[in-house]
């Protein structure tokens, strides 16, 4: 829900970027915010490359370096962006591991292309160090919260933690003592803070998100589609974490426009 799909125009449909006040029929977003969506996605599907692909595709390749081979593990992975984190991940050539609330919410992330699927609620730290005895390589963290201690614990030798952001209510600290004795990178991805001194970053980032579109890797999931009129449903949506993919508000098409 962060990003708002525009309508297309002569040169096919587009979507851009407006960081508040983008629920309404119409809104104003600016030339460089606006991009093309590849042909294969509906605009539903766009709305979700936007924001949470850009935020997935620079937290792992630009800030978390991750390479072919590796194993990564993403937690709140059957959300709008842990989806996006598992996709980019194998698009990248990563193993990945997979850490979520439920099993209809592992089976979303198998699905996506996770081969091993955790709940976080048994022992999630034990199940992931079975399927990656070494550690892990790169951890995609939007929930942080009680599991980040156990996120440091699961690195391996030169592994690099990747926090997006704090959806399990608390904000952790760390001794750095860990960092310097385990050889550890911890390092945040803030896109949008990020944009305001790279903004040529985003055309380069979306070029590049078409390309594993294109290639088959990304296909944004979308869990649900309510009318503008029912935003408040799909805030509770999110809210109390049925939600998986990403929640999407469409408007009414007018005459001679597309949805």
């Amino acid at each position: 829900m962060g990003g708002a799909p525009g309508f297309g125009g002569p040169g096919g449909p587009g979507g851009g970027f407006r960081g508040w006040g983008a629920w309404a029929e119409r809104i104003v977003v600016p030339a460089d915010q606006v991009f093309p969506l590849p042909d294969r996605l509906s605009m539903a599907e766009g709305a979700g490359l936007l924001m949470n692909y850009h935020t997935a595709h620079f937290g792992l390749l630009r800030r978390g370096r991750l390479r072919a081979g590796e194993t990564l593990l993403v937690h709140g992975a059957a959300g709008g962006v842990g989806t996006a984190a598992v996709q980019v991940g194998r698009a990248a050539g990563a193993r990945v591991v997979a850490v979520v609330s439920d099993e209809r919410k592992a089976q979303v992330a198998r699905d996506l292309g996770a081969e091993t699927a955790v709940l976080a609620g048994e022992g999630w730290l034990g199940r992931a160090l079975e399927a990656a005895p070494g550690g892990v390589d790169v951890i995609f963290d939007p929930v942080a919260g009680d599991r980040f201690d156990d996120s440091v614990r699961a690195l391996a030798p030169e592994g690099r933690l990747v926090v997006i952001g704090f959806a399990g209510g608390s904000i952790p600290q760390l001794a750095m003592n860990r960092v310097l004795f385990r050889n550890i990178d911890v390092v945040g991805a803030g896109w949008g803070a990020f944009l305001e001194h790279h903004p040529e970053l985003k055309a380069a980032t979306h070029a590049e998100l078409v390309r594993m579109v294109e290639a088959g890797f990304v296909a944004p999931l979308v869990g649900a589609e309510l009318p503008l009129e029912r935003a408040a449903d799909a805030l509770r949506v999110i809210a109390d974490r049925q939600a998986v993919g990403k929640v999407v508000l469409t408007v009414r098409p007018e005459e001679g426009r597309e949805r």
